[in-house]
């Protein structure tokens, strides 16, 4: 947690997704879905574990049809990650999906229907210690809710949550999760922040339909920062149009830049005509060879003699070009000087060593 600015967050009840605690001051999760056709089993494999991989903590599933329900039951008897299945309109998808091992299911009851539908899903979840996600969006808000306010304001977002919440505690479920998500940053953070007011179960973050992996980690940072930094938010997922490895990328890096999530992080500069080596790329093939470093290190990377020399000695490890080469700092001391070639496998063989220097002091 930084120092200067620490985040003080919000309490909420803990749930349990397997191993994975959500909520009660547990650290915030990073998730993702998967976007392969769940019937395909071996495919959505793939992708999960690939996911898992790159650091996501929990994967959500899409179950919308009987063969997708076949696709999910195989999924969960090869991974033990938690899984997720993300349910609309068919109750008994929900219900076949907990009966599969779902550690939850994501549903928005203003489409699934009756109120016995319901009760059929928190009996299974209740059968199966599983927990239910509200995921209220602001494309599919109940019809009476939409006409009340007009529009999917956040105060719309979250009159449909309360009542959804209202009638799983009528049915004396209470191992629920809840997300309120519009397409538009602000509103997000208006929905989040009212929500977060009245009730203390803990709230999954995310900007639906963010967009392509620049301008919706752009939105996603703006709104989910904002929440995040009031101490908001007890998961979060960076929903991005495409291959979802970026958003768990992007999740990380927005936990670490806000000090809730140990790691390394590297400094580049924005580079200019004085830059007289490729920051950019050398930039870009570290950040790919340190997403499993767990210590908190701060790497930098400089193209020029101006500020380079400055940033880079007060980095733990850091590099500082000029012509080709390039000066190597390691906590403030000049290592050696080295061509530009060499640059990063000297780099990341001193950020190895001080990972295993903080390995053995954890």
């Amino acid at each position: 947690m930084s120092a200067g600015f620490p985040i003080v967050r919000r309490p909420t009840r803990p749930i349990q997704l397997g191993q994975l605690i959500v909520g009660d001051g547990a650290p915030v999760s990073v998730q993702s879905m998967t976007n392969t056709p769940t019937a395909d089993m071996e495919g959505t494999l793939d992708q999960v574990r690939a996911l898992a991989s790159a650091g996501c903590e929990i994967v959500r599933v899409s179950v919308p049809d009987e063969d997708a329900l076949r696709g999910f039951e195989a999924l969960r008897k090869n991974v033990r990650l938690p899984l997720v299945a993300d349910i609309h309109f068919d109750h008994k998808l929900a219900v076949g999906s907990l009966v599969a091992g779902a550690d939850a299911v994501r549903i928005n009851p203003g489409n699934i229907g009756a109120s016995w539908k319901i009760r059929e899903i928190v009996q299974a979840a209740k059968d199966k210690g599983a927990s239910i996600r509200v995921g209220v969006n602001a494309g599919s808000l109940e019809k009476d809710i939409l006409k009340a306010h007009g529009h999917p304001t956040p105060e719309a977002l979250v009159h449909s949550a309360l009542r959804s919440i209202q009638l799983l505690e009528d049915m004396n479920f209470f191992t629920i999760k809840i997300s309120v998500k519009a397409s538009d940053p602000l509103e997000n953070v208006r929905a989040y922040r009212l929500l977060s007011e009245d009730v203390d179960y803990p709230l999954h973050l995310g900007v639906t339909e963010a967009g392509t992996v620049l301008s919706g980690s752009v939105r996603t940072a703006a709104a989910l920062g904002l929440l995040l930094a009031d101490g908001i938010g007890d998961t979060i997922r960076v929903s991005l149009s495409g291959d979802p490895l970026p958003e768990v990328h992007a999740g990380h890096e927005l936990l670490r830049s806000l000090g809730l999530r140990s790691g390394a992080r590297v400094v580049a500069c924005p580079t200019c005509a004085r830059a007289e080596i490729d920051v950019a790329g050398l930039a870009e093939e570290v950040e790919k060879r340190i997403r499993s470093i767990k210590a908190p290190l701060k790497i930098a990377i400089m193209g020029c003699p101006v500020n380079g020399p400055g940033e880079a000695r007060e980095s733990d490890v850091g590099i500082a070009g000029g012509k080709g080469t390039a000066v190597l700092f390691v906590r403030g001391k000049v290592k050696g000087k080295l061509k530009e070639e060499e640059a990063i496998d000297a780099l990341i063989e001193e950020v190895e060593k001080l990972e295993r220097e903080f390995e053995r002091m954890a």
